[in-house]
């Protein structure tokens, strides 16, 4: 696994010019996979065996390197690995909670991660999927346009370029599908919730590429018909019994994901409505608009929609395995600089997942090792080792030996800054009772 993380590192390697930030950057990779409590720069470095955090937070902060090159370096290693000329473009965002008001982008705003109004960040994402696995291809951080964008000091004091200008969540998303068409990323489907399908501005973008989307749009989207403008959820409610098809849309946590599935027809030659009800739950509806130039059957359509849990798993194992939401960083730059290089640990996940269920299982009659049920000697079918079990491995087998002398001085000095630190509280709590 050590061999697989070098790997991976070798393609950015030669963005960090100095030899002191790449082995740096290479030791933070090392320190986001050990399965560290929280990976600050103070536990990171602690990880790394360096005598303060310094040097750590130099990395996210001053250091000299291109993160925006590192990121087309970790396409490229996604491409190399996974690539695929049927895979499917997934976009979402996901929400980073945080406390202060100092962090780019923070506002109170809606995240689906919390599941209500809270304070923090909202990063959009490119999702790649593809049978050989899933990964994470580009990121932007979204910039709220009143309290952050129109406040030319508070984007100062986070060095959030002169020159940046508000962007909506789908026009972030269109433009990093447009770095992934620029940089020749084998794919034939795009799809995203209805956050993003219900953007007309980036329904017309894809169409003007000739790009087949499965969108999913809200149960009021309008779709037009022979008889007119029909809502979504009132098309569904016409369609007779024999409209339904029961197929599997993949699988997933708890088993094959099977639904109810209907294909309506609209004006246009192109595109087509298609309706998802729960086999369980019939009145549970989802509904996806679909852009197809080149004729596809109802199976891959429903492939596709399924498809759009990837970038949730992807962010899931980022935030478990890969300490997507540990950072402590507040400037601009550094938030992309953390995430990239999460975004790099979470590819070395993915594509050893796929390299390890590529294995062979050992010699002709032996039964493959993953596959046999605990304590029933049965055989049965093989188990794709998972994100969580590789970084646990890699943890274990990588973690530093027990040095007692450095975990005697890394107290030391924790204490030392926490003197320091409420000293400078209680002297600014004097200086404004006085």
């Amino acid at each position: 696994m050590q061999a697989g993380l070098d790997d991976a590192f070798a393609h950015v390697a030669g963005r960090f010019k100095r030899r002191e930030v790449r082995l740096r950057a290479r030791a933070c990779l090392q320190g986001l996979l050990s399965g560290l409590q929280r990976t600050t720069g103070w536990s990171l470095a602690e990880h790394a065996g360096e005598a303060t955090p310094d040097g750590m937070q130099r990395l996210f902060s001053t250091a000299k390197w291109d993160a925006d090159a590192v990121r087309d370096d970790i396409r490229t290693y996604v491409i190399g690995h996974l690539g695929d000329a049927n895979g499917v473009l997934v976009g979402d965002d996901t929400g980073f909670e945080k406390k202060g008001i100092c962090s780019a982008g923070v506002q109170r705003q809606y995240t689906g991660t919390a599941g209500k109004i809270t304070n923090c960040q909202i990063g959009v994402f490119l999702g790649y999927a593809t049978p050989q696995g899933r990964a994470l291809l580009d990121r932007e951080l979204y910039l709220p346009d009143a309290t952050w964008i129109a406040d030319a000091d508070r984007c100062a004091k986070a060095q959030i370029p002169d020159q940046t200008t508000f962007a909506t969540k789908p026009q972030l998303l269109q433009a990093m599908i447009n770095r992934a068409i620029a940089a020749a990323v084998p794919f034939a489907w795009v799809t995203a919730d209805e956050a993003y399908g219900d953007n007309g501005p980036l329904r017309r973008f894809l169409e003007e590429q000739q790009l087949s989307y499965v969108l999913a749009v809200a149960r009021h989207h309008q779709i037009t018909t022979r008889v007119g403008k029909v809502r979504a959820d009132a098309l569904a409610a016409r369609l007779p019994k024999s409209a339904w098809q029961r197929h599997s849309c993949g699988p997933g946590a708890k088993g094959v994901r099977r639904y109810d599935w209907a294909l309506v027809a609209t004006t246009g030659p192109d595109h087509r409505l298609l309706i998802r009800r729960s086999v369980s739950k019939p009145s549970e509806l989802a509904f996806y608009l679909c852009h197809t130039p080149v004729p596809a059957p109802l199976s891959r359509l429903v492939a596709v929609a399924g498809a759009r849990w990837s970038i949730e798993e992807c962010f899931q194992a980022g935030k478990n395995e890969a300490a997507f939401d540990h950072y402590q960083v507040r400037l601009y730059p550094a938030w992309y600089r953390y995430i990239t290089l999460a975004m790099l640990a979470l590819a070395f996940l993915a594509v050893t997942r796929t390299m390890l269920a590529d294995e062979p299982s050992g010699p002709e009659g032996d039964e493959p090792k993953a596959s046999r049920e605990r304590g029933t000697g049965l055989a049965g079918p093989p188990i794709v080792v998972s994100a969580n079990e590789i970084r646990r491995l890699f943890a274990l087998l990588t973690r530093p030996p027990i040095d007692e002398q450095r975990i005697r001085h890394w107290s030391a000095w924790r204490l030392r800054h926490q003197a320091r630190a409420q000293r400078a509280h209680y002297q600014r709590q004097h200086t404004k009772d006085q």
